[in-house]
This record gives C-alpha cells, structure tokens and sequence, in this order.
C-alpha cells in the first residue's frame, strides 16, 4: 500500500494544515519510528497540527508492518517529550511577553492560545502538565507556562512522559486496532478527550479533598 492511499482520510482538514499533515504521516510511513518521533515532536512545536490524525495513522503504518506497536507508542512519546522540553526551554529563555509575541506572528496562532493554557497552569499547578497532555491546543502549550515559571525540569519531564504516553497509547492503539477505518475514531475524539480531561480533573479534586479533610482533622486533634 502506498503513501498516497494510506494518508487518504475523509475528515482531512485541507488547506495549509491538511498539507503538513499528509507529509508528516509520509514522513511515517518512510522513516517507521523515527519518523514517528519527528513528526510527533512538530506537532508539539506547531500546535495547530492534529495529533488525532498523526497518532492514528502511527498505529495503521504499524498494522502496515513499517514498525511495531511498541516503536510506534515509543516514537511518539520520544517525540512528545523531546517537543515539550524544546518548548519549555524556549519559554525559559525569553519569558512570557516575547511567547506572546511570537505566536501572534505564528500561522494559525495567537497570544491568546498561551493565555489559555497560563489559565491551566494557574489553575492547576503541576498536576496541568499532566491533564493537558489530553487537551487540544494546551496539550502542546502548557509547557510555556511551566518553562516561564521555571518549574521543577525532573518533575516536568516525569509528568510530561507519563501524559504523553497514555495519550499517545490510546491513539496509537485506536489506528492499530482500527486498521484502515482509523479516520473513523476522529468524529467523537474531541468528546473524548475532554472526557478524559474532566475525570482526571475529579481525581485531582477528590485527592485535594481528601488531603485538606485529613489536615484538618490531625490539627482538631
């Protein structure tokens, strides 16, 4: 099967976006894992490409046999973090007004993207680096914010590895399963990862809950 019929996709975006899409699953499809993790790490850099095409379509060149399932979900992750930490440290270099700034001049982005995912992190901490690995757009951008403030790299990085990797998985695993029907998973996947997001969002909640509840008690005593 040929790169032409194997990037073929019904819910193709087009334009400038759907461009750089069709050659970063080529690029998959040439270069297996490798190019899985190049493609993966561009997406993170450049937030507008759809990690639900790319993702996918990682898992199908699998089921191609141009790499295994384990490459596939290894390569990705590699690429996410390596993508991420590239962010970070570019947010760490020149701080949050010039981030503004380059991404108002950036194709299909603007500040107000950054200020999106400055509310996540303001919001949530740490633990937002972990939740908007499932977030569209924040998924890339929460790095800035957590380079701007200069978080904790170690933990960072932790995080970052354990987001991207069940994210990456479940999409990998859904075009390895889904074989030539992967474009189908992208009608609900927008449902989904916010589902995701909220539960992992009310697992936080109750563990902050839990924490305060016993605090309180050990100081009543």
């Amino acid at each position: 099967m040929n790169i032409a019929t194997i990037t073929q996709c019904p819910v193709s975006t087009g334009g400038f976006i759907g461009a750089i899409t069709d050659w970063l699953v080529g690029l998959m499809s040439v270069m297996g894992w490798l190019g899985t993790g190049i493609a993966v790490f561009l997406e993170n850099l450049f937030p507008p490409i759809p990690s639900e095409v790319i993702l996918p379509l990682a898992g199908f060149t699998a089921v191609q046999g141009r790499m295994t399932l384990f490459e596939a979900i290894a390569g990705a992750t590699i690429g996410s973090v390596v993508g991420a930490l590239a962010l970070y440290g570019i947010a760490y270099a020149i701080g949050a007004e010039r981030m503004r700034k380059l991404f108002d001049l950036m194709p299909l982005t603007d500040a107000s993207d950054i200020d999106k995912a400055n509310g996540w992190f303001a919001k949530y901490g740490l633990a937002s680096v972990l939740i908007g690995r499932v977030i569209p757009i924040v998924r890339s951008l929460i790095s800035i914010p957590a380079g701007i403030a200069r978080t904790n790299l170690p933990q960072f990085t932790l995080l970052t590895t354990l987001g991207s990797a069940v994210w990456n998985t479940i999409l990998v695993m859904a075009g390895y399963v889904l074989g030539s029907s992967w474009c189908s998973i992208l009608g609900f996947l927008d449902k989904f990862q916010y589902a995701v997001a909220a539960i992992v969002v009310a697992l936080l909640v109750w563990y902050v809950v839990v924490k305060v509840r016993s605090h309180l008690e050990a100081v009543q005593e």
